[in-house]
């Protein structure tokens, strides 16, 4: 058992001029962030030691990324302490500088490296004053520094030519070097395949064995049990506990981030799909360039079905996989029993499938077109640009739309960008609606949006499968799910891993189902 610090059997540190607990490198203590009236971190405690590593989880919105960036010097504190090993008194971190002069480093999901320049270039890139440099001595050091982390790259080569794994342990190296004691590494894992995160978890054990601090942040389960000593929960800006991740399950830990209680009855057997309608859509080893595993999907006519899981757990990249938004998609797709291609958007377009985007400001409205523009767009892209539809006609689609789904605007002339969250929502809803799609995918339409027009969708939602359209439906709100959906597909870690219909479906077997891996060996039993 992980003894260093907290857990949920040691007891808070009291701190007595510069005393810190033995072994502890990190103490940060009552942490407060607000923003305007969020308060996105609420007299959160946090504590690392040396030589371990510490798995920092939670849904999205709990706070982890402003934690981060108060301890790295992003952003300040509002109320709270934050003590150093070394420093007899709490530390002010007020720039990304500083924290780095501390002793902190951080290795982000998005390399901020040069992949132009070579590997050594790389690691010391604005770190030497001389003018004149030895590339030579340069090179050698860092090849010394790439041998003693094991890592598989020459110092000369151009970063661009590494794999996205190397270039993580590039950053580390770069990291490792300016003598950090405490290395922050957020979602360095979520772009690597298999083979390449274990390499990468190999490094990260090298320096634990070396005493250095990590603070993995991470959304897979899995990973934290393979590689972390203590895992430390925050929800809704509040930390609900830190754990020694021998001490508890993966049931219990999903429970935590997700704020349910659950209790100890088995997921029933899987039922009879209730669904009366016959298979639209059939899909076996659907994949894309995502790092998602192969899945298989089927889906009925007059269906709404749902994917589940934590965030990051590979729901919105398989949806993107069916409708062809991602590179590198492939796999066996039959609809109405016709085998069909669907490599690219226009081809799931032209094959009845629409599908809105969680992220509706990126992937969903163009804020500079008008109302009327923005519905006809899809089905204008269907039709061809070649084939323009007259000005009457697009009058007529937006007209019937903006009636139908009761959407607010002055007129359909008035920039997208002037309306509400819902009512933009509604305008990318009656874009595809127009295209008369027989499968509608839809991530997170309701997210954002006040609780008016999430009922009004909600509805329609419900009106489109009695008229005997098939819909996807993903929300982070397990109850919204459970009250659409009369199918789920559960997916863990990128994978799916189960499905849940009819009275399987609770909140209680979805969220088993996500924690999954209880008697594989592969964690606490």
């Amino acid at each position: 058992m992980f003894v260093c610090g907290e857990s949920q059997d040691v007891p808070a540190l009291i701190f007595r001029g510069n005393y810190m607990k033995e072994n502890s490198i990190l103490e940060m203590r009552g942490i407060s962030r607000s923003f305007l009236s969020v308060k996105a971190l609420q007299n959160v405690d946090f504590t690392l030691c040396r030589g371990e590593i510490m798995a920092l989880m939670g849904e999205n919105g709990a706070g982890k990324s402003t934690l981060i960036k108060i301890l790295t010097g992003v952003y300040t504190k509002d109320s709270g302490e934050i003590y150093l090993k070394g420093h007899s008194g709490p530390v002010e971190i007020s720039s990304p500088q500083q924290a780095q002069e501390l002793g902190i480093s951080t290795v982000y999901q998005e390399i901020p490296l040069c992949p132009n320049l070579s590997v050594a270039e790389n690691i010391y890139a604005g770190r030497h004053k001389k003018r004149l440099i030895s590339w030579r001595k340069l090179n050698e050091k860092a090849e010394k520094l790439l041998s003693s982390l094991g890592i598989p790259a020459s110092p000369v080569q151009p970063l661009g030519s590494c794999s996205v794994a190397v270039q993580q342990m590039i950053a580390i190296a770069r990291a490792v070097d300016m003598e950090c004691s405490i290395l922050v590494l957020d979602e360095p894992t979520s772009s690597l395949d298999e083979q390449e995160t274990e390499r990468l978890f190999e490094l990260m054990r090298q320096l634990r064995s070396k005493g250095t601090g990590i603070i993995f942040v991470t959304h897979f389960l899995d990973q934290v049990y393979d590689i972390c000593d203590r895992v430390t929960v925050l929800r809704d800006g509040r930390l609900t506990g830190v754990y020694n991740v021998s001490d508890i399950t993966r049931v219990q830990l999903v429970a935590e981030m997700l704020g349910r209680e659950l209790d100890d009855s088995p997921v029933a057997a899987e039922a009879e799909d209730k669904a009366v309608g016959e298979v639209l859509y059939h899909g076996r080893n659907i994949h894309s360039s995502e790092n998602i595993a192969p899945f298989e999907l089927t889906v009925r006519k007059g269906e709404i079905s749902g994917f589940a899981g934590l965030l990051g757990s590979g729901r919105s990249e398989c949806v993107r996989a069916v409708f062809g938004a991602d590179k590198g998609t492939d796999g066996n797709v039959v609809m109405n029993g016709k085998t069909v291609s669907i490599r690219k958007p226009s081809d799931a377009i032209k094959n009845g499938i629409a599908y809105l985007s969680e992220d509706r400001k990126a992937e969903g409205i163009i804020g500079e077109l008008s109302v009327r523009e923005n519905i006809i767009l899809a089905l204008q892209v269907k039709k061809g640009f070649f084939r323009p539809f007259s000005k009457s006609e697009a009058e007529g689609f937006a007209d019937e739309y903006i009636r139908a789904l009761g959407i607010k605007t002055a007129s359909a002339d008035t920039p997208v960008k002037e309306l509400s969250g819902g009512n933009q929502q509604k305008v990318i809803l009656a874009r595809w609606l127009l295209t008369h799609p027989e499968y509608l995918i839809l991530d997170e339409p309701t997210r954002g949006i006040d609780i008016g027009a999430k009922a009004d969708i909600q509805r329609l939602v419900k009106k489109l499968a009695d008229d005997g359209m098939s819909v996807t439906f993903i929300s982070s709100e397990l109850g919204e799910m459970l009250g659409i959906c009369s199918r789920l597909f559960v997916m863990r870690d990128r994978k799916m891993v189960g499905q849940l219909s009819g009275r399987q479906l609770s909140e209680d077997n979805i969220m088993k189902t996500i924690a999954g891996g209880e008697h594989d060996g592969a964690g606490p039993q």
